[in-house]
């Protein structure tokens, strides 16, 4: 692995946070644990994390509280959030609060694996784009601003905070206005992989109009096309 990565296992279950941590380090990752999201906002704040692995359901503060927290202090790494097929809802607020996938127990180690590494390449990818892009490119429709060199978005001239995969899609959509991007297509775009499960592309759309749209039921900038996907319409 060129680069020690660093991952953060938050999970109040003994037994699989020491069991992910086995499978982490088996792949050559760098491992802290915490058992509750207090502690895992204490590691987060003393060391540098690349991703963390968050369970939903913790006692002192549960995962989505954490998440939400980190996203508030602008720690920027990618999340997957640990749930139970019995918090779905939970599961859907996480996402909205920032997490950027989620694997449902029971899951298997190669699942939950395959998961990291796709985080992490693409967090790299984001990483790269934040510290070596020399020339800038600015997209622009109506008051929707997208600037590819500062990796910032903002609406009517006011900064708006998006999450990298957010930024992702965004950015997709702006570079290619007018044209409609199916759910999985957009999954596979940002993703890198075959769609599996796009739920989360429909999750990430909606958090995104509720940060760039006055009336996200009544959306400016990102419509839907009935039975075929998204897209950014130019004539706004």
């Amino acid at each position: 692995m060129e680069e020690k990565y660093r991952i953060l296992v938050v999970e109040d279950d003994r037994e699989i946070r020491e069991g992910i941590e086995i499978y982490l380090k088996n792949q050559g990752y760098e491992v802290c644990q915490a058992a509750n999201g207090k502690e895992g906002l204490a590691c987060a704040s003393c060391q540098e994390i690349h991703l963390a692995i968050v369970d939903i359901m913790m006692p002192v503060m549960d995962g989505v509280t954490m998440v939400m927290k980190l996203r508030e202090q602008e720690y920027e790494f990618p999340v997957i959030m640990l749930s139970a097929k019995s918090e779905e809802v939970d599961k859907i607020v996480g996402l909205n609060m920032g997490a950027d996938d989620y694997v449902t127990k029971p899951f298997t180690p190669l699942e939950l694996m395959a998961r990291v590494r796709s985080q992490l390449r693409r967090y790299s990818r984001y990483l790269h784009v934040v510290k070596d892009e020399e020339q800038s490119h600015v997209y622009t429709i109506g008051g929707l601003e997208l600037n590819e060199d500062t990796v910032e978005v903002t609406v009517d001239g006011e900064a708006v905070k998006l999450t990298p995969m957010e930024f992702k899609i965004v950015q997709l959509l702006i570079k290619n206005p007018d044209r409609v991007f199916s759910a999985d297509e957009i999954y596979e775009r940002i993703w890198n992989e075959k769609a599996v499960n796009t739920d989360t592309i429909m999750v990430h759309i909606r958090n995104i109009r509720q940060k760039i749209e006055i009336d996200p039921k009544n959306p400016k900038y990102i419509k839907v096309v009935w039975g075929v996907g998204y897209k950014i319409d130019s004539k706004v």
